[in-house]
């Protein structure tokens, strides 16, 4: 006979999972004695919403699965944000979440909860182990559900399960069956006729094309088209390719824009875009994605198609006439060398007292290792990593987009940097997202985790001011006081640097990124930056100036001529 929780362990290890994520406890003690005799690695957090963050970023990095643990009640409840970010994310996380023990179960015991009502609206799987002889096969369609379906999966057990024991006598096995599926012929045969009738096209890539970038290409070459793509599929559509013109969306470019709203067919590839105001006129759009329920969702198409992205191109291609008009592709590639131009033009440093977080962004680039790992947190940060960083060699890039969460970027990469202990792994962090989770800067030292921190410090919640602004509002109630991180970092056994002048910095930040062990790099950036979307409206430009008129009636003059200067003068 073997005790429940060591069946669960092993289960977990066979399905390829390396680590756990979680702060100990009551009814996981169990659990955590088994993790402890097994193979499974267990990294000690100060706060389960990090650890639920890095198992995610673990999982999406690697494709292979990563687990996190946590106790009854507020244990299990602080992975809540975490879990969701990772499942929005697709990466395949399996969540211990235990519960009070079964005697006690429904009487409203302390810190007794519905796991399930919380957690079956952000998994792939959620389910109770409720028998001993249950508890390999439970955890196997756990691992399965979240390896197949690309999300997290949550196995429930009460505290004094883990300590029954079970014969475990049937072989349960983790299958990953690699499915090929693409739309009927006839589909096939209506799509060419649409594309070969269509003078200009434009392919808009997302996440559902990352393993399809060859048959990718070879359709741009066929169509003449430029190639347009989401935030989350930077780090494959970039590299070596001279049709990618970036993005479309508030955090896009003008060629993306420019490319669809100029084709007459937008053909989508795997993206579930979610903002409809990007989208052309329903005839002018085509969508394939392997799921259903996609097609269609965020704006009306002309046609859906259901799909994986290489086979359908594949099965597409030999129905497909060469076009060789570059009329379209070369406009678009004209306007994407000016998009770059701009976005080094807001790099340039003018003063250096005043720090451009674009500035900093571009140092990055340039020092940055070829594979570096880079995360970063909801907002600004976020902005800075899409806009200013280049996707080249072997970089990886995640950051919140789906979620939108703030303190995501050094959690996730804690787990990054867990999974891939010789790369170099950068967390761009915003001041108000690193003191939300502060504490398991801890966990870096404890768990000899490497990685390297900026800190982009501007004194204030900067993407929420931004937001206030646009809509004409005074910003209120942004404001942070902050700590002298790097001292902050040295308090933590971590090294710190500082820099309050532009003049300091590459200097710092090549120290910074040299540094053995993990470290903090604290910069002083500009408090007054806009976000500027790729087409500004005039009722943006309306509600900004309304914003200018009341900071000025506010006595803020300074910082409205601040705001004019870096924004729209430069």
């Amino acid at each position: 006979m073997t005790k429940v929780s060591d069946v669960v362990v092993d289960a977990l290890v066979q399905a390829g999972a390396k680590r756990c994520y979680g702060i100990v406890g009551d009814t996981i003690n169990h659990f955590t004695d088994s993790v402890r005799k097994s193979d499974l690695a267990w990294v000690h957090v100060r706060h389960e919403e990090v650890g639920g963050l890095a198992a995610g970023g673990e999982a999406f990095l690697t494709g292979e699965l990563a687990v996190c643990a946590g106790t009854c009640g507020p244990g299990t409840l602080h992975f809540v944000n975490g879990i969701f970010e990772s499942h929005r994310n697709g990466a395949p996380v399996v969540l211990i979440a235990t519960d009070v023990a079964r005697t006690e179960a429904g009487l409203g015991f302390p810190q007794e909860l519905n796991q399930r009502k919380i957690y079956e609206q952000c998994s792939v799987f959620c389910e109770y182990i409720s028998h001993p002889d249950q508890a390999r096969r439970i955890v196997v369609q756990a691992a399965q559900a979240a390896l197949t379906k690309g999300g997290v999966a949550v196995v429930i057990v009460n505290g004094d399960m883990f300590e029954e024991t079970t014969k475990d006598a049937l072989p349960w096995s983790v299958h990953r069956p690699k499915s090929r599926l693409r739309p009927a012929d006839d589909e096939l045969d209506a799509l060419a006729e649409r594309l070969n009738a269509a003078g200009t096209v434009t392919l808009y890539a997302g996440i559902g094309a990352r393993d399809a970038k060859p048959q990718l290409l070879a359709l741009a070459k066929k169509l003449c088209a430029p190639i347009a793509h989401t935030s989350r599929s930077k780090e494959f559509i970039e590299p070596g390719n001279d049709h990618n013109i970036g993005m479309i969306g508030i955090l896009g470019n003008k060629a993306g824009v420019e490319a669809v709203d100029a084709a007459d067919i937008m053909l989508c590839l795997g993206t579930d875009f979610a903002y409809t105001q990007f989208y052309p006129g329903q005839d002018k759009i085509v969508q394939v994605d392997r799921d259903p329920s996609h097609i269609g969702r965020r704006a009306p198409v002309g046609m859906g198609l259901v799909g994986d992205v290489g086979p359908t191109i594949e099965a597409l291609l030999g129905r497909l006439d060469q076009k060789t008009d570059t009329t379209h592709l070369d406009k678009s590639r004209k306007q994407w060398a000016k998009d770059l131009e701009g976005y080094k033009h807001e790099a340039e440093e003018s003063d250096a007292s005043l720090i451009h977080p674009q500035f900093v962004t571009h140092a990055l680039d340039r020092l940055a290792a070829d594979d570096a790992i880079f995360t970063a947190d909801g907002g600004s940060p976020m902005v800075w990593l899409l806009r200013h960083l280049t996707a080249k060699g072997d970089r990886r890039f995640l950051t919140s987009l789906l979620h939108g969460t703030m303190a995501n970027a050094y959690p996730q990469a804690m787990g990054a940097m867990a999974a891939y202990p010789g790369r170099q792994v950068i967390s761009m962090s915003g001041d108000g997202g690193m003191t939300m989770l502060m504490g398991d800067l801890l966990t870096l030292k404890q768990e000899k985790l490497p990685i390297k921190i900026l800190i982009y410090n501007n004194g204030s919640l900067g993407f929420v001011e931004m937001e206030q602004r646009v809509e004409g509002l005074l910003d209120t109630y942004t404001n942070l006081e902050n700590p002298d991180f790097s001292k902050v970092a040295i308090a933590c056994g971590l090294k710190g640097w500082r820099v309050d002048n532009a003049n300091d910095l590459e200097n710092a930040m090549a120290e910074w990124l040299a540094a053995e062990g993990p470290a903090v790099l604290d910069v002083r950036v500009s408090s007054v930056e806009l976000v500027m979307p790729p087409k500004v409206e005039v009722g943006q430009v309306a509600s900004t100036t309304l914003f200018g008129v009341k900071a000025v009636l506010d006595g803020r003059l300074r910082e409205v001529v601040s705001l004019l200067r870096d924004n729209f003068l430069r």
